[in-house]
Order: C-alpha cells, then sequence, then structure tokens
C-alpha cells in the first residue's frame, strides 16, 4: 500500500494557502519521484488519500497567507475566488494582467479592470492621468477587462491592425462597451498627438462558449493570456477548471507558466 507523503501536501500547503490548485498530476508526479513508479491507474486512491489529509486540516487557512507582488497583495480569500465556481474579483485579475504584461515583456498592456468604470462615471478626464507613465500607441496590444457588476468580459485594441475586439463568453453583444473604448483611444490619440490612430479603427464581436454563469472572469484572464502571448484560443468551457488551477499557482509564483 502506497500512501501520499505528508511533507509533500504539508509543502503544498504552505506554498499556496491551500489545496485548491492541487492537481491529481501534481499527486502522480510525486509519486513517481517517490516510489519510481506509475500510479496513474490508481487515482480514485489518491483523491481518498488527498481528502483525508484535507479532513485533519479541518479546513484552517495558512495564518495570513498573502501574496505580495509588486502594487498588488492577494490574501487567500482573493485567492479563493478561483474554488470552484467562484466569481473573480478585481484582485486576481489585476495581479494576473500584471503577470500577462510581463510575460509579453510589455509589448501589450492591460488596463486596470477599474478603468472602464472610471472612464464611464468620470469621463475622458478621469482616467487621463491612467497613461501618464506609458505610451499605449507604442504596444502592440491593448487589454481592457470591463467588470459589469456580475459580469467579466474583455474589449481588446490591436494597435497594429487598429481593430477593437470584444472578447464576451456569455455571448452578449455589448457593442456599447466597444463604442466606449473606441472614443477613449481617439481622444487618447488626439491628446498625445498620435494622428494615425484618430480614425481608420474596425471593430468585431467574439463569442467563445462559456455554459455558466460563473466562469466569465477565468474566460477573461484565458482570452488575455492567449492574446498577449499569441497563442490560439484553444480552450473550452471543461477546461476552467484545471484552468482555474493553475492561474492559482501562476499567482502563488508571481509568474506564468508555460504552455503544455
Amino acid at each position: 500500500m502506497f500512501h501520499v507523503s505528508p511533507e509533500f501536501l504539508n509543502d503544498f500547503y504552505r506554498t499556496y494557502g491551500s489545496l485548491i490548485p492541487l492537481k491529481k498530476n501534481d499527486v502522480l508526479r510525486h509519486l513517481k519521484r517517490r516510489f519510481d513508479t506509475d500510479f496513474s491507474d490508481r487515482k480514485n486512491v489518491i483523491v481518498s488519500e488527498v481528502m483525508k489529509y484535507r479532513d485533519t486540516l479541518v479546513q484552517t487557512p495558512v495564518p495570513s497567507f498573502r501574496v505580495v507582488y509588486k502594487k498588488h497583495t492577494l490574501t487567500l480569500d482573493d485567492l479563493s475566488t478561483l474554488a470552484d465556481q467562484n466569481w473573480l474579483n478585481d484582485q486576481v485579475m489585476n495581479m494576473y494582467g500584471e503577470l500577462i504584461m510581463e510575460s509579453a515583456h510589455h509589448k501589450v498592456h492591460f488596463l486596470n479592470s477599474f478603468f472602464h468604470r472610471q472612464l464611464m462615471t468620470k469621463g475622458y478626464d478621469g482616467v487621463k492621468r491612467w497613461t501618464k507613465q506609458v505610451n499605449l500607441f507604442s504596444k502592440s496590444l491593448l487589454l481592457v477587462p470591463i467588470h459589469l457588476e456580475v459580469h467579466w468580459c474583455l474589449v481588446t485594441a490591436d494597435l497594429v491592425k487598429k481593430k477593437i475586439c470584444l472578447y464576451d463568453s456569455q455571448g452578449n453583444v455589448l457593442q456599447k462597451i466597444g463604442r466606449n473604448i473606441l472614443k477613449y483611444l481617439m481622444t487618447e490619440a488626439k491628446e498625445k498627438n498620435q494622428a494615425d490612430f484618430e480614425n481608420g479603427w474596425t471593430k468585431e464581436t467574439i463569442v467563445p462558449q462559456q455554459t455558466n454563469e460563473n466562469d466569465c472572469g477565468v474566460f477573461v484572464l484565458e482570452y488575455s493570456r492567449c492574446l498577449a502571448l499569441a497563442k490560439p484560443l484553444q480552450f473550452s468551457q471543461k477546461d476552467i477548471p484545471k484552468i482555474r488551477k493553475r492561474i492559482y499557482k501562476e499567482l502563488c509564483e508571481c509568474r506564468l507558466h508555460e504552455p503544455g
């Protein structure tokens, strides 16, 4: 009879603050290293072992678990929005956007999730200073997460092709949002003396396949990641649980994982 090493689970728990991002393959790799044997046909037993360990924790969180990276701080409550079918919050969205920009070597700019809200309530003057330290028109792609109270969607601006795209996983045709961002970009271009960007834009709506009411934020982050790194959008609703776990780990490690 094999046993999953308590040390492995303890280390995992300390590293990530919970077992939320633990995958069966993580345990299988651990067992392979420990016993030099493939246990992939024993997945049910592995799940049972992990559940026993989880029960001993009585779901006690790691005291004061925090992820601090640059201007971002994530608590365990923030990270727990990646569990099951929880809705993602702004803190998770914005730190992941930071990691995306770094992985894309800052050729892509990810606007803070509060940007659109501020734009709608205070107009261009309310967000004018948001780009004081960055020239949007030197980037290849702009990513704008949109938080609509109980729904996330994504607007992108391809600054090479001068094309606005709206990615809405529920299929809502939110053309007004696209127009808002386009109007902002044209005003920004005028303010920054970028005449080439004051006109000639096209728009497109892209509708992938979300089948519930809870995963829109995860879709937005995965769209953003794929688009920023020039990867095809080859994921669907069935992939979302493992994507949630991967994003959790990436946030704790403050870096995006390599594909595969």
